[in-house]
């Protein structure tokens, strides 16, 4: 078989799986629940997050984005789109994106891994090339961004040893995915491991970023690792958030080492549609509608990017 076909297979089952899901839900069936019954890493209970397709209301055709009380993006590794979704190894990924926005058409920055995480916090890779630690970076960035208007941000590393931990790895903890460590005007105050992500989502800075360690994000270990991971770790606060006008973001760094760098993206909150798009998007996509959700100036080649959209409820 060859990859092409392997890939339209693939995209098929993703495809059927959301149907079923949606037809379930609409039958009054029931279904897995979003939510886990495993704590997060910040000790809060889970919450249901399942929802009907038949009461979602239709997205807005417009390019406005809303402007969400808490966002939180979550940053998995090294996988292609169709490894992830409908592969038979993700059910929660493929439940997440069965009840929020999927991109079929996102993309990342570069490979390795480095240069990713740096551009999707500032608006480009300043550089950077390889995996190489320690950088330094004097640019603006969107936690400055954020913290000049008023608003906050603090990046949940799994692993990291310690707040403000400058180190370059740590067991299973690498800098190299930890890209505000690299940019030294920001207070140390942003960088804290993941537990230190309050149980409390309503306590949550505005924009957060959580960043499973290399085993947790399917670096180096297997793509269901990292779904049960996210189970664990996400589904709670996936839950609060579509109760709470709040939004969580996953995606990936890269894909695993394509020209294209195709990789999954998922949106999910109670102001998008449950949909798949086809809009191509990048890191720069995502960086230009967090900005644009709090009336940032766009960095970088953010600036050239249109913020997602067609995924918006009205």
């Amino acid at each position: 078989m060859t990859v092409r076909t392997t890939r339209a297979v693939r995209t098929a089952r993703w495809e059927g799986g959301a149907v079923a899901l949606v037809l379930a839900l609409l039958a009054g069936c029931s279904s897995p629940s979003i939510a886990s019954d495993t704590p997060s890493a910040s000790g809060s209970s889970s919450t249901s997050a399942a929802s009907s397709a038949a009461s979602s209301p239709t997205a807005a055709a417009g390019p406005g984005v809303p402007t969400p009380d808490h966002v939180v993006v979550a940053v998995f590794e090294n996988k292609d789109l169709d490894h992830v979704l409908g592969a038979g190894q993700a059910p929660f990924f493929d439940q997440l994106a069965a009840g929020g926005a999927a991109f079929t058409d996102a993309h990342g920055e570069t490979h390795p891994s480095q240069g990713n995480y740096v551009a999707l916090f500032s608006g480009d890779t300043h550089g950077v090339v390889d995996d190489s630690c320690p950088q330094t970076i004097d640019a603006p960035n969107l936690a400055g961004q954020l913290a000049a208007a008023g608003k906050s941000f603090v990046g949940y590393s799994e692993s990291m040893p310690s707040a403000g931990y400058t180190g370059c790895s740590s067991g299973r903890y690498a800098r190299k995915h930890n890209p505000w460590v690299d940019f030294p005007a920001l207070p140390a105050s942003v960088n804290q491991p993941l537990t230190a992500m309050p149980a409390d989502f309503a306590q949550l800075p505005t924009v957060s970023f959580v960043i499973p360690d290399l085993c947790s994000d399917m670096h180096d270990c297997p793509v269901s690792t990292g779904d049960q991971w996210a189970r664990d770790h996400l589904a709670a606060y996936a839950g609060w958030a579509r109760s709470h006008n709040s939004l969580l973001i996953v995606t990936f760094d890269e894909d695993e080492g394509s020209q294209a760098n195709h990789i999954p993206t998922i949106v999910v909150g109670p102001m998008v549609s449950a949909t798949r798009s086809s809009q191509r998007i990048d890191h720069y996509t995502l960086l230009r509608t967090i900005e644009d959700m709090y009336h940032l100036t766009p960095l970088g080649h953010a600036a050239q990017a249109q913020p997602l959209d067609g995924i918006w409820v009205r």
